[in-house]
């Protein structure tokens, strides 16, 4: 259980913290031992209520721009010669997230109690994520802190720019697509109607394409409700089914073989495993668990499924440059060549991050021209989209005309 306590210290410094225990019985009894008496102590929810219910996660309510900044100045405050609780103590006057403000007070107190900065992250594996801790290990390890905390905020910073990026070029298709539906539903709702009624009161046989617009329109018109929550439970169900691990390997391999984000989205991998691993390597983390925590940064389950496999192969002496070029058709070549090289040279970290460097400056370009590259498809199919309303509402009239 994680409580949120009262303590009072030795010296009779009141704090509030958060730490994890058993129960409130193990609570008392541990700051006990280091010459700490709690004063009020309650557990944290563990959030068994509608959220829970329907796995909704809320985030950590530290954003990632929060963190990013968190670990560049604590890296230059410790490169300045600050001792960590200091340091963590300016950080946290200077924060305006309560969140941050709460995890940092309770760093800085498991800190004072003993533990080391790694150890006291480990409580708190929702904010900081494994490559974040593992770093921050190795560099304590190292004697390379603040190094470590600088790379950190590098590669966060990096992956940060490159998923807004990619965000970024999807947002033009969305708003055309999104803006199509609102006019379509809003021509099947007041201006088909009409139409149809006039279709009827001539008593026009109607042809297929007409018959289908008339009824999409009669059944959001009459059963409006009805077919919002159908909607809503096929999409809950298409939802949870994608997120399963069939549905996920199904949905994966369908993004990587789409025309245009395909060869976007293998890029994006390669230059996400390619930094990912130059910072881990750079940092003094062994190359096995290196991979690993790679594997958590990756999002597509083909990519993490090579991963895993280069984890095995590695830990039986393969070279791990072997294990990408053997898979060209999701990582590119140009990675696995320049990895090989690096290994024979011993500078597998900075060919990595060379191979980052190029490929994120390649997205880049990429998502800039995007929206010309996407502009002749939206317009074939807002063209498709409108003939086949135009027709099927022009060809009854056509008929009226031949019977007259």
């Amino acid at each position: 259980m994680r409580f949120i306590y009262t303590a009072k210290k030795s010296t009779g410094e009141i704090y509030e913290g958060e730490r994890e225990a058993a129960d409130k019985f193990v609570l008392y009894k541990e700051l006990r031992e280091v010459g700490e008496s709690v004063l009020k102590a309650s557990p944290v929810s563990t959030g068994k209520g509608f959220s829970n219910i329907f796995h909704i996660s809320f985030g950590s309510g530290v954003k990632t721009q929060e963190k990013i900044i968190f670990a560049r100045n604590l890296g230059a405050m410790l490169e300045a010669g600050l001792a960590v609780t200091r340091a963590l103590e300016v950080l946290e006057k200077q924060s305006s997230n309560k969140a941050l403000k709460k995890i940092l007070t309770a760093i800085m107190n498991d800190i004072s109690n003993g533990k080391t900065f790694s150890d006291s992250l480990d409580g708190y594996k929702n904010v900081f994520s494994p490559l974040f801790r593992s770093m921050v290990r190795a560099g304590e390890e190292s004697g390379m802190l603040a190094g470590s905390l600088k790379i950190i905020a590098t590669q966060m910073d990096r992956s940060y720019t490159l998923e807004r990026k990619v965000r970024g070029s999807l947002m033009y298709p969305g708003v055309i697509l999104g803006v199509m539906i609102i006019i379509g539903i809003l021509m099947l709702t007041y201006i088909v109607p009409t139409l149809t009624a006039t279709f009827r009161d001539l008593k026009i046989t109607l042809p297929l394409s007409t018959r289908i617009v008339v009824a999409v329109s009669d059944a959001l018109r009459t059963q409006g409700f009805w077919v919002l929550i159908i909607l809503a439970v096929i999409g809950y169900f298409v939802y949870v089914w994608a997120r399963s691990p069939q549905g996920k390997k199904i949905v994966h391999y369908a993004i990587l073989r789409l025309p245009v984000f395909g060869e976007l989205v293998r890029e994006v991998n390669a230059a996400r495993t390619a930094r990912t691993l130059s910072s881990l390597l750079t940092s003094g983390v062994a190359v096995v668990e290196s991979v690993h925590i790679a594997t958590d940064v990756l999002q597509n389950v083909h990519y993490k499924k090579i991963l895993i496999q280069a984890e095995e192969e590695i830990k039986k002496g393969t070279p791990m440059s072997k294990i990408f070029i053997e898979n060209s058709k999701l990582y590119p070549v140009f990675l696995g060549e320049m990895m090989s090289v690096g290994e024979e040279t011993g500078k597998v970290g900075e060919m990595l991050l060379g191979v980052a460097v190029y490929y994120e400056e390649d997205i880049e370009q990429r998502t800039k021209d995007m929206s010309t590259i996407i502009e002749p498809f939206l317009m074939v199919f807002i063209g498709a989209a409108v003939g086949f309303f135009a027709i099927s509402m022009i060809s009854p009239m056509y008929s009226l005309v031949n019977i007259i």
